[in-house]
Order: structure tokens, then sequence, then C-alpha cells
């Protein structure tokens, strides 16, 4: 069974955990070091979201943009795969070159690129299913 019931369900959960992340000083600020706009392509349930690190934010008190859906912004790195891989990664379980390797995720572009901002979104491995239980989505946190 799916983590996600629906596109809607994805993007209020991943996109309240983008938000927090744009705006985190401790986060945001490392990410846009790589100077990188990434594109998320998940499935099972469908969604596109873009992240745009390479230009200065539009949004007040954010270090970078995220974008729901079609954008007229070419990305530097796009990654596919099934939103419940997203959702593993962000808890920590997923280890992105076991998941690249076994085609759990797709890449496209320098992944170089992507290596470079791991230890910068380690700490939204604490911060999602924290963030979860702020939801009261307990029934999504992954335990062990």
């Amino acid at each position: 069974m799916p983590f996600f019931k629906d596109e809607e369900e994805l993007r209020q959960i991943l996109g309240t955990l983008y938000d927090r992340v744009k705006c985190d000083a401790q986060i945001a600020p490392r990410i846009c070091e790589g100077r990188i706009v990434i594109q998320f392509r998940y499935e099972e349930p469908h969604g596109v979201v873009t992240i745009d690190a390479a230009h200065p934010p539009t949004q007040p008190g954010a270090y970078c943009d995220v974008f729901w859906g079609d954008v007229n912004l070419k990305p530097d790195v796009e990654m596919s795969m099934k939103a419940d891989i997203a959702h593993q990664f962000w808890h920590g379980k997923i280890n992105l070159m076991t998941a690249l390797a076994r085609r759990q995720i797709i890449a496209k572009g320098p992944i170089p690129k992507i290596l470079k901002l791991l230890p910068a979104v380690e700490p939204v491995y604490t911060m999602y299913p924290a963030m979860l239980r702020e939801m009261g989505r307990e029934d999504l946190v992954l335990t062990r």
C-alpha cells in the first residue's frame, strides 16, 4: 500500500517539508551553494516539484524557490522515483547511491552535483519524521 493516497496528499506533505527546508537557515544556504535546479518527478501518485537553488528566491524568507507542477525552468538534474522511495529517503532509510544502482531512482544530469548536496540535507532526515508527527501523521513515520 502506498504511503500517499493521492497527488494532493503528496503535495501537502512533501510541500510542507520543502517549504520548511527552503526557509531553514541551517539547511537551505548549503543547498544553494550548489547553484542547481533540481526537479523531482514522482509516480504512484504523480507529482512534479522543482527546486530552484540557482537563482535568487522570489519568496520572502526563502533561500530558494520551490515550484509544484510544470515550470519554464530547465532542471540541471532530474530525479524520477516512486513517491514511496522519496518518503523513505527523507526518513534517511534509502541510500542514494544504492537507489541509483537499483534504479529505484533514475537520475538525469550531473550526479556529482547531487552527491555534493547529501551532507546539506542530512538534517532533513530528522526534520521529516518530526514534521509528520506535528501534522498528526504518525501513521507515516517509519520507525525501523
